[in-house]
């Protein structure tokens, strides 16, 4: 049963992605070696608890992603109870209680990460009124997936080429669709501090998130591919045994 979810969330999973390519608009993002592209491919862990902590350190400051629960990082390699303790520095609103109120208890493994602004209101009038996109799905639903996160980025410019004229409070972008973004450049040198001492450039930290944001939208991407092999060895398998059996049950018939 289990086996034939994977197979179903691999057909859908190739179906979303297509759709959302198509939607595209905007340069298109240089690729990008990752390891967990391709038939084989597997998530670095390292660098996937590397980019969970600049989503948690700079970007969760502006961008939710409610798709996801702390239980959920148990997938970039984190044990059950590191996965508890995390969820224990946030609080969540539950409820209602015996007397009809809602009431904040600190979150535990199975809640979603919290959003850091209470409704879309809010959101907008702490960022000049532009909305910071739910990031649960950013790889999914941009055509290039973690290419285009990367490039975004990683391609800020502090002047605009001559003759373009920047909008009031806009940022110049090379890869943003009109090269115009509200959002200022996240990411500086050291903005945050690596646990394993890994020196934490832009393009490192670029990375790192890029392949965090990667598996949260495809968190079973090494279950599929690991199914997609089997399915293949069993059909050259089978393919094998069938051209055997007809060699076999028509070696003596002439045609």
């Amino acid at each position: 049963m289990r086996t034939a979810k994977l197979l179903i969330a691999s057909v859908l999973a190739l179906g979303l992605g297509m759709g959302a390519a198509s939607a595209a608009v905007g340069p298109k993002a240089p690729v990008q070696e990752w390891p967990h592209t391709g038939f084989f491919g597997t998530f670095d862990r390292a660098a996937l608890q590397r980019g969970y902590q600049v989503y948690k350190e700079v970007c969760a400051a502006c961008h939710a992603m409610k798709q996801i629960r702390f239980r959920n990082l148990e997938g970039i390699g984190l044990s059950a109870a590191e996965v508890a303790a995390l969820a224990k520095e946030y609080e969540t609103t539950d409820g209602p209680n015996d007397e009809g109120e809602m009431f904040k208890r600190p979150a535990r493994a199975a809640d979603r990460f919290p959003s850091p602004f209470p409704n879309e209101l809010a959101a907008r009038a702490a960022n000049g009124g532009a909305y910071p996109l739910d990031l649960s799905l950013i790889a999914k639903n941009r055509a290039g997936g973690e290419n285009y996160v990367y490039a975004l980025l990683t391609g800020y410019r502090d002047n605009p080429p001559p003759g373009f004229v920047l909008g009031d409070g806009m940022y110049y972008n090379d890869w943003f669709a009109g090269h115009q973004i509200a959002m200022g450049p996240p990411l500086m040198a050291d903005r945050v501090t690596y646990a394993d001492g890994t020196p934490a450039t832009v393009e490192r930290m670029a990375k790192d998130v890029s392949t965090f944001l990667a598996w949260a939208a495809s968190p079973h991407l090494e279950a599929r591919n690991s199914l997609g092999v089997k399915v293949m060895l069993f059909l050259f398998i089978l393919t094998g045994l069938l051209y055997a059996t007809k060699r076999k049950v028509w070696r003596n018939i002439k045609h």
